[in-house]
């Protein structure tokens, strides 16, 4: 990041007044009476409303449209564990995507846990306040488990998206691109570099899309996973794969897809020419990939790729899914964000990168002309149209498979 950028990223978080969030009056508070409904002696209705039914909360309180973001600092972007206040800026931007694409409100906690279950239970002792959680920007292994435990927990939604979240939109992606590409899903070959907290739920997510278990080669700094290890922990032990294969060299000869969850310039030239035909390579290691566009479409003129950047096309975007996936659970009052509701906002994000894209998109991108194919075959951030599909498909997905306590609403789609 060039100096004058970075100085402008100091300015916009710190003018007109530091921070990217405020608090908003949403009821009358002018009058004496205005201010006695909202605090003392009316409040006492709502109070005593709530203590008889807990769901009265929903009716009476902001609980049902707010979010918590919620992290340890312990992984922030690329940058590492730098302890939860430093994560602030981050949960405060996350908070403001809620807000600016789903007009959901939301709040940042940055939990100082001394372990995972410190923070598990902090977390769990303060979640009826909300209508949901996201978690963020916590460190693997810890997260998986912290994860899981909150959901048993919790009876909202809650939902870790530097797993699910990137997940999802490289599920939709992969789709598009293994259909453009003429392979089934079923035979496709991936090789995944990285064994994180995001590289797993990706292999989770797509084997729920069809992809055989079998046909993965997830690789570690110690190179693939394969029967053989004894280092492996248990979430990296559902992808062992029975393979003399060893090495990303070894992998990557004849694989249909690439997925990079890694970090900068780790593909070479050499080896993605070693791949089959029309391959597929999602090198989202931010800020630069495992290898630059540049370079994978020197090296071959038959390639679909993506990567987690804006100035390239294909980005891989979780903007496209979390705040849409958690409007659709919210208005159904899912009790949790299940695989089946994950697959429907895949299915949701691929179908509608094959409409027609509109004006208000194309203007966003300075007049560029985007059409379903091997440069656009994920939507843009900008498309208003996610809105609608994605939350009608997640909440239909809550009410099909039994998480929802609110029929499919009656206003929907959005």
């Amino acid at each position: 990041m060039s100096d004058t950028l970075k100085q402008a990223a100091l300015d916009y978080h710190a003018n007109p007044t530091p921070g990217k969030l405020s608090i908003e009056i949403s009821t009358p508070a002018e009058t004496a009476r205005d201010l006695s409904l909202a605090y003392s002696p009316g409040v006492a209705e709502p109070v005593r409303e709530i203590a008889k039914d807990p769901e009265n909360a929903y009716r009476y309180t902001g609980k049902g449209n707010l979010v918590a973001v919620i992290s340890d600092g312990s992984a922030i972007l690329g940058l590492g564990n730098l302890g939860p206040l430093a994560s602030k800026p981050v949960m405060e931007g996350k908070s403001l995507l809620f807000k600016r694409f789903a007009n959901i409100n939301s709040v940042d906690v940055e939990v100082n846990a001394e372990s995972p279950q410190a923070f598990i239970d902090t977390v769990a002792r303060i979640a009826d306040t909300y209508g949901g959680i996201n978690l963020e920007d916590i460190k693997a292994p810890e997260c998986f488990e912290i994860e899981r435990t909150l959901i048993e927990q919790c009876d909202i939604p809650v939902f870790h998206d530097d797993q699910h979240g990137t997940a999802i939109v490289t599920a939709a992606g992969m789709l598009n691109a293994l259909e453009i590409q003429g392979k089934r899903i079923e035979e496709a070959s991936i090789v995944c570099l990285g064994a994180g907290a995001a590289a797993i739920a990706c292999m989770k997510l797509l084997v729920s899309c069809g992809v055989k278990t079998e046909n993965i080669y997830m690789l570690d700094r110690k190179g693939v996973i394969h029967t053989g290890r004894d280092d492996l922990n248990q979430y990296k032990a559902m992808f062992a794969n029975d393979t003399d294969k060893r090495t990303l060299d070894d992998a990557i000869d004849g694989a249909d897809v690439f997925v990079g969850l890694s970090g900068p310039d780790l593909l070479s030239a050499e080896q993605l020419a070693k791949m089959a035909p029309k391959p597929i390579v999602f090198a989202c290691s931010n800020p630069d990939p495992e290898i630059s566009p540049e370079l994978a479409n020197a090296t071959r003129d038959d390639l679909i790729m993506a990567t987690g950047r804006s100035d390239y096309p294909n980005q891989v975007n979780n903007v496209l899914g979390f705040p849409f996936i958690f409007r659709g659970a919210l208005d159904v009052r899912a009790a949790r964000i299940n695989e089946e509701m994950k697959v429907a906002a895949a299915h949701a994000i691929k179908d509608l990168a094959k409409e027609p894209v509109t004006q208000e998109v194309i203007d966003a991108y300075d007049g560029v002309q985007l059409e379903f194919g091997p440069d656009y075959i994920i939507p843009k951030p900008t498309d208003s149209r996610l809105l609608g599909a994605v939350s009608a498909a997640v909440a239909k997905a809550a009410v099909d498979s039994g998480v929802a306590r609110l029929p499919y609403p009656e206003h929907y789609p959005l």
